[in-house]
């Protein structure tokens, strides 16, 4: 089994390059348009096909690379169910495992951060999306966000798996890589120790965070698995591959 873990820094984001050896069939999960070309290069270096791009969410701090790594090299596009994407080509649904050759993750729906967020299980490792973060979590004041199901979805799903499960998230802004149930049980802020329900609230709805800056760019282009828009402003350029030309012409 190969195991890429791998950084956009613009929006903190990981992405996870899971590959098998025997077959040379691949899974992105949560790819970043602007990190296209960089993930290319690695699938090729290793001498990998990709088959899916699989995404936790919809993201609201960067675009992803699943309808263009499409475009580019025919991989099929894995998305929640929940969230209904006519531009997925599967919908990935709790208890229904996606097998690629000798990968197989399980989907795990964890509501919270958003209505249609998943966790994926692979080989003692989670992805956790931005439900689970090392020592935090993803905030719940937009997208349909909960901070009762987060807290559901963490204490009584993700803290439900084995203790030495390792937890990669979707985020980390103190370049840290990976965690363990068992830590975040214990020393996750929001989440761990005997935190009740009301705390947790408590905490989520006082954090007065700003208004995420390109959402009402991130989640349109999301909802299409992975658009660009024509309107960008200069300032956020970034967060985009622009793409100089279409490859459908």
């Amino acid at each position: 089994m190969i195991f890429r873990q791998l950084y956009e820094p613009l929006s903190s984001t990981y992405t996870y390059l899971i590959g098998d050896e025997d077959t040379g069939e691949a899974i992105l999960i949560d790819p970043v348009i602007a990190t296209m070309d960089r993930d290319l290069a690695e699938l090729h270096k290793l001498g990998l096909k990709l088959a899916y791009t699989v995404d936790t969410h919809i993201h609201a701090d960067h675009i992803t690379a699943a309808l263009e790594m499409k475009r580019a090299v025919g991989s099929q596009i894995a998305a929640p169910a929940y969230d209904r994407l006519e531009c997925a080509d599967i919908g990935l649904e709790e208890g229904v495992p996606l097998t690629v050759a000798g990968i197989t993750i399980d989907p795990l729906h964890t509501p919270g951060h958003t209505a249609g967020h998943f966790a994926y299980l692979f080989d003692g490792r989670v992805f956790t999306g931005d439900a689970l973060l090392i020592e935090g979590c993803g905030r719940t004041d937009f997208q349909n966000g909960d901070a009762d199901a987060l807290y559901d979805s963490v204490r009584n799903k993700l803290f439900a798996l084995p203790d030495e499960t390792l937890v990669y998230p979707a985020h980390d802004y103190k370049e840290r890589f990976v965690s363990s149930i068992a830590q975040e049980k214990k020393r996750n802020p929001r989440l761990g120790g005997d935190i009740s329900i009301e705390a947790f609230r408590d905490i989520m709805n006082n954090l007065n965070l700003p208004y995420p800056k390109f959402i009402d760019h991130a989640v349109p282009g999301n909802l299409q698995c992975g658009v660009c828009p024509k309107d960008l402003p200069e300032n956020l350029a970034g967060y985009c591959r622009q793409m100089t030309q279409s490859p459908q012409g």
